[in-house]
């Protein structure tokens, strides 16, 4: 049971042994507490309906459900939900992604001893936590849109796109993901080609590989 006052963690991450290293960092702190765990971002939003939370901490790369997405869907239904990433990749475009997605910090695994719980506290002040990398990121990213007079993207593809690439990279067929989507499988006929005429690409094996790069999958 959360300490009065503290701040309700829930934790997601497909290993157990990350899990269970960061909840020992989290629960040594005063004020912070690991309330609920979960192992893929669908358990995660599962988790958060039915468990009080405050702070939502999330690895990018999970079964199922991403992280990327998961922020996405709790960011949406809980708007006072703060929400973190914590991942092993040190990649401007997971980077972005995050915060589109809603997530307030970006903090990588290799330094997750030194930079969580400052991370976590920052989120809760309603400040974003960001490492030094992603900062020059963030900059150079502005700066190269500013001398082109460019405005950032809008995401490619659509949150539902998204679902279905990422079974489809999974090697799901065509029913099964209809039947996890609950949708007809016209439709998600309809959604891999509008992947692929969005894309550029032309077959599953693209698709997938766009998928990794995406941070949908793991490789």
């Amino acid at each position: 049971m959360a300490a009065p006052g503290a701040t309700r963690i829930l934790l997601a991450d497909d290993h157990a042994l990350v899990r269970r290293g960061v909840r020992l960092i989290l629960d040594s702190e005063p004020g912070l507490t690991v309330v609920a765990e979960a192992g893929d971002g669908k358990e995660a939003v599962d988790l958060a309906r039915s468990t009080e939370i405050d702070l939502a901490i999330l690895d990018i790369a999970m079964p199922r459900m991403t992280g990327l997405q998961a922020a996405r869907e709790l960011s949406a239904r809980y708007p006072d939900l703060r929400i973190l990433m914590l991942t092993m990749y040190d990649n401007e475009q997971y980077f972005f992604q995050a915060l589109k997605a809603g997530a307030a910090g970006y903090v990588l695994k290799s330094v997750a001893d030194r930079d969580l719980v400052e991370a976590c506290r920052a989120a809760m002040r309603g400040e974003p936590f960001l490492y030094p990398g992603a900062v020059n990121a963030l900059i150079r990213n502005y700066l190269n849109r500013a001398r082109l007079g460019q405005a950032i993207p809008e995401q490619i593809l659509t949150a539902r796109e998204e679902e279905v690439l990422k079974l489809v990279a999974e090697g799901h067929s065509s029913k099964e993901i209809a039947e996890t989507l609950f949708i007809s499988i016209k439709t998600v006929e309809r959604h891999r080609a509008n992947m692929l005429q969005k894309l550029g690409l032309r077959d599953r094996l693209e698709l997938t590989r766009y998928a990794i790069r995406a941070g949908l999958i793991e490789p």
